[in-house]
């Protein structure tokens, strides 16, 4: 079941949250940043990771934090442009696609009963909000998990997740 709620992510009960991220991301802006705040642990635990494994878009990264949270990222963007500034690229509706059978398997293999996600690649990645609603219905709406997309952020107030 995929529901639409309002509020701040960040004050979620859902033990997974999934975002969009691109490869070498640096966390700088939005619910990234926001993220890099809170667990700036997991900010260096993806650079390694990025070092080693040499992520592409359609990945997936998941990361467990020390309060219990697991923070899902869906490699989503192209990789910074050598002369952006780190700036990441573009999401296209390709990659938004790979991440989200990525993250369906990972739900299935992680028995998720809930799961927390903004309106993933549509800031930064610059992509329409209703051809990423279709995506996330198709991959991940026949899931026995519910997936609260927080389709309006409101500063500092808990969605209705009940």
């Amino acid at each position: 079941m995929i529901r639409e709620v309002s509020g701040d992510i960040m004050l979620t009960d859902c033990h997974f949250v999934a975002h969009s991220i691109a490869p070498l991301d640096h966390y700088d802006t939005g619910l990234a940043l926001s993220l890099r705040e809170r667990y700036p642990d997991m900010v260096k635990s993806f650079r390694q990771y990025c070092h080693t494994h040499h992520p592409k878009t359609g990945e997936i990264w998941a990361w467990q934090s020390s309060d219990g949270k697991t923070i899902i990222n869906l490699l989503s963007q192209e990789p910074a442009p050598e002369r952006a500034a780190g700036r990441p690229g573009k999401a296209s509706i390709s990659h938004v696609d790979h991440a989200l059978k990525n993250l369906a398997k990972y739900i299935e293999s992680h028995a998720v009963e809930k799961l927390a996600m903004p309106k993933i690649a549509t800031g930064v990645g610059g992509l329409e909000w209703n051809e990423v609603k279709y995506s996330i219905d198709k991959f991940l709406g026949h899931l026995p998990c519910t997936i609260f997309v927080y389709a309006r952020f409101v500063k500092g107030e808990k969605a209705k997740e009940g």
